[in-house]
């Protein structure tokens, strides 16, 4: 489809999503969620493509949650693969391949949970987080509520939420909930270079080691073992592929691996 609310990139084997709404704080109308679904679908489905990077244009915001304007003329209209998506295409995608977000600015209520839902976060210096829901009678209903205090310790996440006062890069990077903090106009490009890092490993290893996280976090170790059963799986998998007869072999010769994500 041809993409008017973002911008979709393809550098390398990365993918550059940007929400394209400065002028609207890239808040998130109908269009832009299911636009940035559908390149997320895209990436998802391109064996070339290995990681995606996930920021905002303009100077302010990555993004500020809801389009308050749409919703005020009628609704956010989606479909029920955009349901399936959840807000903003992302928060209950299911996205195999890793995805960081280049919080370029401050994401505040639903721009926070799009950040919650990216496996990695670099943030600029100006970034700033927060779920201000309650002070307007609301909640976090996109997933802040549930990843917040999964990713920050809880009695921080509890403050920030039964507040709804922000967090700002410096205190985020402090406990945890970003990556990296680095200078305004350096954050996409240190998200790129942390996309290129992951680049440099092997895709199929890389995807299977993102699936055996996010499913271990929901399941137990001990006793029904079923972590392991997955887990299992997945590894013999990942050690009949081609890429795991390359990356002995490449060791073995002094040179860079050839991946083929096979």
């Amino acid at each position: 489809m041809n993409f008017e609310a973002i911008k979709f990139e393809k550098r390398g084997n990365i993918a550059i999503i940007t929400f394209n709404r400065p002028e609207a704080m890239n808040s998130v109308n109908s269009q832009l969620w299911l636009e940035t679904g559908t390149a997320l679908k895209e990436f998802d489905q391109d064996p070339d493509l290995w990681v995606a990077v996930l920021t905002g244009a303009g100077e302010k915001a990555f993004s500020a949650g809801a389009d308050l304007k749409e919703i005020a003329a009628g609704g956010i209209k989606t479909t029920d693969e955009m349901k399936e998506w959840g807000f903003a295409g992302i928060v209950r995608n299911n996205v195999a391949k890793p995805v960081i977000a280049a919080v370029n600015g401050f994401a505040l209520g639903g721009g926070s949970e799009i950040a919650l839902a990216c496996d990695l976060i670099v943030a600029s210096e100006r970034a700033s987080f927060g779920l201000p829901e309650v002070k307007r009678g609301l909640i976090a209903a996109a997933g802040g509520l549930l990843r917040l205090p999964r990713q920050i310790p809880q009695k921080v996440a509890m403050r920030a939420i039964l507040t709804g006062n922000p967090i700002t890069a410096a205190e985020a990077k402090q406990w945890g909930l970003v990556n990296e903090v680095v200078p305004h106009e350096e954050v996409l490009e240190a998200a790129i270079k942390l996309a290129e890092e992951i680049c440099e490993n092997a895709p199929l290893a890389v995807k299977a080691s993102k699936e055996i996280v996010y499913r271990g976090l929901d399941s137990t170790i001990s006793f029904p073992p079923e972590a392991w059963n997955f887990n299992d799986q997945l590894t013999a998998e990942v050690f009949s592929s081609d890429d795991a007869k390359e990356g002995p072999t490449a060791f073995a010769q002094k040179r860079k691996p050839n991946w083929t994500g096979k």
